[in-house]
Formats: C-alpha cells, structure tokens, sequence
C-alpha cells in the first residue's frame, strides 16, 4: 500500500491548508489503521471532536458502533460456536467496552490527531477515555463508508488481533445499557429502543435528551448526556433503577 501522494491529498481543501505535522500524523495513522482513504474528509471528521467544530464526529461514531458490534458478534459466533446468547453478548460486552477501545485508540496514538477545541485542550479532552473510544469507532465508521463493510470488518479483526478472547471473560464494571440488555435478555425479552426525542445547546455543545423504551413492558425512561452514546446510558441507568423498583 503506496502512501507517498496521501499529503497533498489532505492538504488539497477550501479550507486552509493543515500544517505538515498534521498531515504527517495523518499519513502516519493511516499506516497504522493499514487503510488508506479515497475521501480524506472523512478522516478529519473521524477525528474531530464536537468542541473543535460543528462537523464533529458523532455521527460518524454512531455508523462505527454499529459496524463494530456485529463484526465482533460475527467474530464470536464463529470462535466460540458452542457458547449460548447470553454468555456471547457477556463477551461481546466486555470487547467493545469503552475501556478496551481506550486501549485500542491509545495503540492507534489518536490523542497526537484528535482535533479538539481550545479550551478542551486545556482540560485534556483528548486524552480522555470517552473521547478516545468514540473517536476510535468514528474512525471505523469512516473506514466503511469509504470503503465498505469489508474493510470496516477487516479493520476492526486487526485491531482486536491482539486482544484475548475467551469464553470466561468476566463484564466488569457493566455500564447501564450493558446490564439492562442482560436483564432482558435473561427474560427472552426484545432489547430497549433508544431514541434522541430532543437537543439542548448550540450545534458544538449539544447535549441529548435520550429515550429508552422496552415496549413489552411498556415503559419508558429518558436520560440526557453530552452525547448520543452518554445519554443512552443516562436513560438505561433510569431503566434498570425503575425495573428494580419494581422487583422489590
């Protein structure tokens, strides 16, 4: 893979030209990810966090979640084929959690190519575990829509190459959507639905009123968060304490 025109590629834009030690950092990344882009863009916007501009990279996170979640339920299915749903959605748990795609973003080294904003420089955002773990799934997210899901899937068995898998990994510290699905599925009972039903604050710091319902229940609970990933865990975690209540 020939990576030699990759700079003027990412310096080829209506905006101001990147400095060389960004573009570097780019071309270098790519050579770590072993997928060069056709549409530099979407890199950049895999890279840019919501402080930095309007055209952040959340929604490219989303589209990576998704990718990332069956590539890694495809992987387990076929790795551990004797192992039942519910032990194979423990595993799945413990390999997408954030602090494993922490890991993962650190190998990449994202924190030297995250774009922040300049107050969040000054905080550490981009060396922080959320920001880190999102980016990292904006990035396979950018990857698919460049490519397609070959490459997205061949993306993500490089990075977990490396990364043990078995059938005894424990999901320590579950988060809320974690341990909500576990309880439905614990209950042959359809996973929630999660839906954004509103925003609050300007287009770059933005925070997300998030729904979660179980309709076999009929419940419904919201939470909100700085981002669509948070505020879906702020509603599962007002979920499981309504089902506990209930329980008692």
């Amino acid at each position: 893979m020939k990576f030699t025109s990759l700079g003027r590629r990412f310096s080829r834009s209506s905006t101001p030209a990147a400095p060389n030690n960004v573009i570097d950092g780019l071309v270098e990344l790519q050579r770590r990810l072993q997928h060069e882009f056709s549409n530099a863009s979407l890199l950049r916007q895999a890279l840019t966090h919501r402080s930095f501009s309007s055209d952040h990279n959340e929604r490219l996170e989303f589209l990576g979640d998704s990718v990332l979640n069956l590539t890694i339920s495809d992987l387990l299915y076929s790795r551990l084929d004797s192992l039942p749903e519910g032990d194979l959605s423990r595993v799945r748990a413990n390999l997408v959690k954030k602090d494993t795609l922490y890991q993962l973003a650190l190998d990449l080294k994202l924190p030297e190519v995250l774009k922040v904003g300049e107050g969040a420089v000054n905080t550490g955002v981009q060396k922080r575990p959320n920001a880190l773990s999102d980016a990292l799934e904006a990035v396979i997210g950018a990857v698919y829509l460049d490519a397609g899901f070959a490459a997205a899937q061949a993306l993500v068995h490089r990075l977990f190459n490396a990364v043990e898998i078995n059938p005894q990994m424990e999901a320590i510290g579950r988060d809320p959507k974690t341990e909500l699905q576990e309880w439905l599925q614990g209950r042959k009972m359809k996973l929630p639905v999660y839906k954004v039903v509103g925003t609050l604050g300007a287009a770059h710091k933005q925070s997300f009123d998030v729904e979660c319902e179980i309709p076999e229940l009929r419940l419904a609970e919201r939470g909100i968060g700085g981002s669509r990933r948070s505020g879906e865990q702020a509603a599962a975690a007002a979920m499981l304490q309504t089902l506990k209540s209930k329980a008692r």
